[in-house]
């Protein structure tokens, strides 16, 4: 006989080799015929489930199919929550206007700078509600700013391998996975911000939960993780609204670029339909994309010379497109620490005030209060008020002040370009010179 063997440990790594009629050997003696590595390894953690009696027909189609599949349970169809929660005519007002000027301020087409600010995760609907009243007192002294709350209602990001996964997924924070009751609080709470007065963005996680929830969105993220997946791709080409994409995770523009490409394209993929059909979905494919700057492995990616690299790429990449960049002020490019997000916006307010025109956004994670908490032994009833239970976030006055700062760069740049007379988006050359 022949036993074919990869050799393997933390230590060492050996070639693959082919052992002829290996001579017995005793687990007590060690007198085993293979190199020393094998002697290291570790044992297996588990006995592999074996294979059960060929002959009994049912048990061995229940080892070939659903083997891990404890049970289903059904799932609301889209068009029915649709139905029992709909926006109101100023909710469909703030969504329009929101993507309708996010998309013209990706393009070049209006100076402003598009802000997407709030909790790094949304776990309280209440607690929402109230950031978003204090965003909505301020919205109209931050007139060079669109501002969109991050409205984020998952956490099941790839690199997220236990612990809560998100608003929908489990909305009463025990485990208990109660997503329909998760749909239904989260499709009432976009209604109510859109309701306020304002417009929401989130990420995109699936080709399912779109159909809940995508009506009420005015953009949304492409993560770092799933940038380069060709499903995730595929969505962003038929969603209705503009779509930023992150850098991968080592720092990488030519990936997020790459999906810039795809999904401007058409496509056709698997999917479901509003009455929770699986179908074959086709898209048109969508222009209005752009790329973020969220750091990476190798540092941060928002200083001058990154933008200026980044839409050197872009340009190269789609000619005929405004070379849009959105800087994301939190995770790599603050080094996962939520105190260094004012120097990035700091940075941020130079690069706009010297006239630079391809930053077009930033991305704030803020709460109402700063930090962040994981969940008590008692359960949420145990959590501080307004603090993130994912990543760490800014205070609301702390937000402020960063606002402030990126309001008045949009100014100064506006008044830098007019001064140097060079050529400028349309936002730009509407009226009289703007007053210092």
């Amino acid at each position: 006989c022949y036993i074919f063997l990869v050799l393997y440990n933390s230590e060492n790594y050996s070639a693959c080799k082919v052992y002829k009629n290996p001579a017995p050997f005793s687990a007590q003696t060690n007198n085993s015929p293979f190199p020393s590595t094998c002697k290291s390894a570790t044992p297996m953690a588990y006995n592999v489930t074996p294979i059960p009696d060929v002959e009994d027909d049912q048990k061995l189609q229940q080892y070939i199919q659903d083997r891990r599949v404890i049970g289903y349970d059904p799932l609301v169809q889209p068009a029915l929550l649709r139905h029992e929660i709909q926006p109101t005519s100023a909710s469909q007002l703030t969504i329009a206007s929101a993507r309708y000027n996010s998309a013209r301020i990706l393009a070049g087409q209006d100076d402003r700078i598009l802000v997407i600010v709030g909790p790094c995760s949304i776990h309280s609907a209440e607690q929402a509600i109230e950031y978003a009243n204090l965003l909505k007192s301020k919205m109209s002294s931050w007139d060079n700013l669109l501002i969109v709350m991050r409205a984020y209602l998952f956490v099941e990001k790839p690199r997220t391998t236990v612990g809560w996964k998100g608003l929908i997924n489990d909305p009463d924070i025990d485990g208990s996975y109660k997503i329909n009751k998760g749909l239904r609080v989260a499709r009432q709470l976009l209604c109510d911000l859109t309701d306020l007065g304002v417009p929401v963005g989130s990420e995109l996680l699936d080709t399912i939960s779109p159909q809940y929830i995508a009506d009420l969105i005015s953009w949304g993220a492409i993560g770092a993780r799933t940038t380069e997946s060709q499903l995730h791709r595929e969505l962003a080409s038929g969603v209705s609204f503009p779509i930023g994409f992150k850098n991968g995770t080592d720092g990488s523009v030519s990936v997020a670029i790459d999906a810039m490409r795809s999904s401007s394209n058409p496509h056709a993929f698997m999917g479901v339909t509003e009455q929770g059909l699986a179908a074959i979905v086709k898209t048109r494919g969508n222009q209005d994309v752009h790329v973020i700057l969220r750091g990476g492995t190798k540092g941060p990616n928002f200083a001058s010379e990154h933008v200026r690299a980044a839409a050197k790429s872009i340009e190269k990449a789609r000619p005929t497109n405004h070379a849009s960049v959105m800087i994301d002020c939190s995770h790599g490019n603050s080094q996962k620490n939520h105190n260094n997000q004012p120097k990035v916006v700091d940075d941020i307010c130079s690069q706009l005030a010297a006239g630079d025109k391809n930053v077009t956004g930033v991305m704030i994670e803020s709460h109402i209060n700063a930090g962040r908490q994981d969940v008590p032994a008692e359960g949420p009833a145990g959590l501080k008020h307004g603090v993130s239970i994912t990543d760490a976030c800014v205070d609301w006055e702390c937000t402020v002040g960063m606002l402030d700062r990126l309001n008045a760069a949009v100014k100064a740049r506006r008044s830098y370009l007019f001064e140097q007379g060079l050529q400028r988006p349309a936002g730009f050359q509407r009226g009289t010179p703007p007053s210092p």
